[in-house]
């Protein structure tokens, strides 16, 4: 596969997202392609995503992978994901390019039946998403929905002893509350995070509006308080949003089921784009993961390695409020956590979290 490096469209922690060029006509190549590259000594990450995009194929509302490849740029040997380029950007972009930055209902329904038809692939091949929120979420030329960023995905699978892995996956906004207090996430969190970015594009700000960690993490895991449902949604809208946002994940409804629900069964899924996508030379500064803001960013070819062999910066302050350990008990790793305080922080912005894992 031959092709060649053009400008760069976005970045992340997982990789570097540049246009990329095909050298010569080819079937292989598709005429709209970027290609995600990471420093092949810490690609774990990205190799994860890879494979799971090639057992995730065939879902029109899925990001198409088209291969992968090694190569040497500056002296650095670089691990390279060859995807489809989603022109319309993220429906974070689309959400903070809106007038109100809130989505008319009739929009909400459409997105979120495709998010649901993606999800709903993806559940029924065995994996979990486990980072669903509005910057993951990207946009073909017509509007199309496509799921993207499976950095953080994994298969469905849940042990016991997976709960005292103290293994964070995602962002804190959208983590479900058996995510905080067992450290369990399954396809029921997925459910969560997407009744969170329903929620959050009906009204344009974020579910949970704490300026705390420790706080947001007591309430949301051990807490009876459930985010706050839009006023302007319909009562089917309302609903709906209840079959997600259960406490209790047993209670929750799965993609299958919540794509007969009349919230969105009789809703087509087709949505016009009603702003200016993405060129080259004008890169996306949507984050695309928690890590993307500008000061993470370097001027060359290296970025950011996989956390799994980094501490990351969350994880690090989570441990530093709860005296440097994890307790077993979710009960006294919550009340470790709220009992004493770090620096402060505005937590109520999505950017400033951090993927954990």
């Amino acid at each position: 596969m031959d092709w060649v490096r053009g400008e760069a469209v976005g970045h992340g922690s997982f990789g570097k997202v540049s246009f990329a060029i095909p050298t010569k006509k080819s079937t292989l190549f598709s005429p709209s392609m970027v290609v995600k590259s990471s420093s092949a000594s810490c690609s774990s990450t990205l190799m994860n995503e890879k494979i799971i995009l090639n057992e995730l194929t065939g879902c029109p509302q899925i990001i198409n992978c088209l291969g992968d490849s090694y190569t040497y740029e500056n002296g650095e040997k670089l691990y390279n994901v060859l995807l489809e380029y989603a022109s319309g950007g993220a429906l974070f972009d689309k959400l903070n390019n809106s007038g109100d930055r809130r989505l008319p209902e009739f929009e909400v329904r459409k997105y979120t039946k495709a998010l649901l038809k993606g999800l709903h692939y993806i559940h029924k091949s065995g994996y979990v998403h486990c980072d669903i929120k509005l910057q993951n979420i990207l946009l073909g030329d017509e509007g199309q929905v496509k799921i993207a960023d499976f950095g953080l995905a994994k298969r469905s699978e849940f042990t016991e002893d997976d709960k005292f892995r103290c293994e964070l996956r995602g962002t804190p906004l959208y983590m479900s509350p058996e995510m905080v207090t067992e450290g369990e996430q399954d396809t029921p969190s997925d459910i969560w995070a997407l009744g969170c970015v329903v929620a959050e594009i009906a009204t344009g700000s974020p579910v949970w509006r704490c300026t705390d960690i420790a706080k947001l993490l007591m309430t949301i895991g051990a807490g009876d308080q459930l985010p706050d449902f839009p006023e302007n949604l319909s009562e089917e809208g309302k609903d709906f949003l209840e079959k997600c946002l259960s406490k209790d994940p047993k209670k929750r409804w799965t993609a299958e089921m919540l794509l007969e629900h009349p919230f969105v069964a009789d809703q087509d899924d087709t949505v016009t784009l009603a702003y200016e996508t993405c060129e080259p030379g004008n890169p996306s500064t949507s984050p695309r993961c928690p890590f993307d803001f500008p000061d993470w960013v370097s001027n060359d070819s290296s970025v950011t390695c996989s956390i799994t062999s980094l501490p990351s910066p969350v994880f690090q302050e989570l441990m530093n409020l709860n005296d440097g350990s994890w307790s077993t008990s979710p009960v006294e790793r919550l009340r470790g956590l709220v009992g004493q305080r770090g620096p402060e922080s505005e937590w109520s912005a999505d950017d400033g979290w951090v993927s954990v894992r």
